[in-house]
């Protein structure tokens, strides 16, 4: 059975031999809705870089003490995907990237796209970011994911055609595109974007400028998926064509 995986600080002092004390809201997860006891396995990373593995040998009200027994250094996958996500109403978006995150993404970008109807105001986006990033986290643990994904600040059209200048190829969801994503040459290695507009689409000044900027405009087959399912639809192809689950 795989252990259940939790995230925390890890101190470079932590090695195979040491004890790992595991606190705060993840100790209260694994204590009280986990109810694990001593003896078990247990995995600890820091989303990052590091991530041990052990076995819990004492369990306290406030944390647990885990015997370790490896200590690893997370390395990132060699296609790196990025869910460049528009905001959307309801739940949609939030969707999106919980799933996105469980399928493998390696970054979130909120994108703030013209026919959003979603809006984050000046006060709202720090709120947002950290939202998004909450949600990205607990699916990450939820699907052992030792690698956390990066919510990036929300990025309007113009600023978000700059930020993604330095990937090794921009994928837009476009239905009306003549060209398929399974037409594509992927990269071997480096950074894929996919980007996934909202409920009422690209405006055509985005498709434009999307266009300009040489980004990949692409389809995913002759139905209209909904802004929720195609970043999913899209990351399963990427990773069962070339990405990590292979």
């Amino acid at each position: 059975m795989v252990e259940p995986l939790f995230f925390a600080a890890i101190g470079q002092d932590t090695k195979a031999g040491s004890t790992f004390v595991l606190g705060g809201q993840e100790a209260k997860h694994a204590v009280s809705v986990r109810r694990m006891v001593a003896g078990e396995s247990i995995s600890v990373s820091d989303g990052v870089e590091i991530q041990i593995r052990g076995t819990v040998s004492k369990v306290h009200k406030d944390n647990l003490e885990i015997s370790v027994e490896s200590v690893e250094a997370l390395t990132p996958p060699s296609i790196q995907l990025v869910l460049v996500q528009a905001l959307a109403k309801g739940d949609r978006d939030e969707l999106a990237i919980q799933a996105c995150t469980e399928l493998g993404v390696f970054g979130v970008i909120p994108w703030q796209s013209d026919r959003s109807i979603s809006i984050w105001k000046a006060e709202k986006k720090q709120k947002g970011q950290q939202r998004w990033q909450t949600i990205v986290t607990e699916a990450a643990k939820q699907s052992l994911r030792p690698l956390v994904p990066v919510v990036a600040e929300v990025l309007d059209s113009q600023e978000l055609v700059e930020s993604l200048r330095s990937f090794d190829q921009v994928l837009v969801l476009v239905p009306e595109s003549p060209s398929s994503i399974t037409q594509l040459q992927l990269p071997l290695t480096g950074k894929i974007a996919i980007v996934v507009g909202p409920e009422g689409g690209m405006s055509e000044q985005e498709l434009a400028t999307f266009a300009k900027a040489d980004f990949s405009l692409v389809h995913l087959g002759t139905g209209v998926l909904r802004t929720s399912t195609a970043g999913m639809a899209a990351v399963s192809y990427l990773q069962a064509k070339q990405g990590d689950w292979n």
